[in-house]
């Protein structure tokens, strides 16, 4: 292979990670749809090669599920693993700020763009644009991840916030989203950092994290409502058959989102 055309394979690989990526945070492939690499290729008229390679980037980063018989699934993470997301980020930034001299280089020259993500994601989660909340979201941590001086540590929390939207996304789509269900922190948090505030810093975290599980909690509580109907409509009725249906289970309440 010539080095153009592996830059060129690559560069489609990125593309349709990436492409994939956004139809997942969009809610457009919802958990648990099943594709395959032929299918995937038809609809980018591309060639089995980067699709594949593509498929197992996102499987890797946690997104999508695959079987060897019938192929990739985008991923449904459930509220367990939504809390334990948001516990395993709550522990890893709470140790990067314990001796942040040692973790943390925070670098003037970026903060102006990250203020900028800041203001549009707030903006954007008061006026219940959730394409362009998950858009500027999603950038606002990536760049205050470049801060952090180990960079294997930047891409797992990236890792997780992805994952988190993607378990978040299709709950509002759903259920719907206001001001008292989304975090508005982002311009406290980075004006927090800018001026070393460490303390400060802790204290916006906190409150970020108390929004997260406290929304685990309710979703917790409505599954267990549901489950507790479902089976009372079990005994009621007898067990579900041929042609029969369980009775619905009430969605979930919109929280913190992501």
């Amino acid at each position: 292979m010539s080095p153009s055309a592996g830059v060129t394979r690559n560069t489609l690989r990125q593309q349709i990670a990436d492409a994939l990526r956004d139809e997942v945070l969009a809610g457009r492939l919802p958990p648990g749809r099943e594709f395959t690499v032929k299918q995937i290729a038809e609809q980018y008229g591309v060639s089995a090669t980067p699709v594949r390679e593509a498929l197992f980037d996102l499987s890797a980063q946690g997104l999508l599920a695959s079987d060897q018989h019938r192929g990739f699934q985008v991923r449904e993470f459930t509220v367990a693993d939504y809390r334990a997301m948001a516990e395993a980020r709550a522990l890893v930034v709470e140790g990067l700020f314990r001796d942040p001299a040692e973790r943390v280089a925070v670098r003037p020259e970026g903060l102006a763009s990250i203020r900028r993500r800041a203001a549009e994601a707030v903006r954007a989660a008061k006026g219940g644009d959730l394409d362009v909340l998950i858009g500027y979201d999603l950038r606002f941590w990536r760049e205050l991840g470049q801060f952090v001086l180990n960079p294997y540590i930047a891409d797992f929390l990236t890792r997780l916030r992805v994952q988190a939207w993607v378990f978040a996304v299709h709950r509002l789509r759903r259920d719907g989203m206001d001001e008292n269900v989304l975090w508005f922190g982002h311009e406290e948090l980075v004006e927090a950092i800018a001026r070393g505030d460490h303390e400060q810093v802790h204290a916006e975290m906190r409150s970020y994290y108390g929004h997260a599980l406290a929304w685990a909690d309710r979703l917790e509580a409505r599954e267990a409502e549901g489950n507790a109907e479902g089976n009372a409509g079990v005994r009621a009725h007898g067990p579900s058959g041929p042609g029969s249906a369980m009775p619905p289970v009430p969605p979930e309440s919109p929280g913190h989102c992501a």
